[in-house]
């Protein structure tokens, strides 16, 4: 596990923990920012694509049932709906390390709906 420091807006601060995804996934249905590598395709006139690793927000599930009707297990699933696996399954894309995401801003909570995401958001921003 690695741990960073980041600083935000505001002077707020939050600790990112890394998780090796071949040591523990985390929780179905958790929102996490997950590092995935791979290659992106050639360019035209070139021989080959150039290697990634980045991060990209997802969430992590149990079991997805993608559109053409595959079914997976233990995966990351991204906005526009692609799967990726932990590393060391075969995948082009897989998940190397995970992160739970940051709490919103001046809360321990994730996520805020209705009345009190209005009064939140208002808080926030002063």
């Amino acid at each position: 596990m690695t741990e960073r420091r980041s600083r935000g807006g505001a002077g707020m601060d939050a600790v990112v923990e890394w998780v090796d995804a071949r040591e523990r996934l985390p929780r179905s249905g958790m929102p996490v920012a997950a590092a995935t590598s791979g290659c992106y395709p050639p360019e035209p006139g070139q021989a080959v694509g150039e290697d990634f690793w980045l991060v990209l927000p997802m969430y992590f599930t149990n079991r997805h049932i993608a559109e053409d009707g595959t079914e997976y297990r233990d995966c990351f699933v991204d906005s526009d709906r692609v799967v990726r696996l932990p590393y060391g399954r075969p995948c082009a894309e897989p998940v190397t390390h995970w992160a739970e995401l940051p709490a919103l801003p001046g809360m321990a909570a994730h996520q805020v709906l209705g009345e009190d995401a209005r009064t939140a958001v208002r808080d926030a921003m002063g």
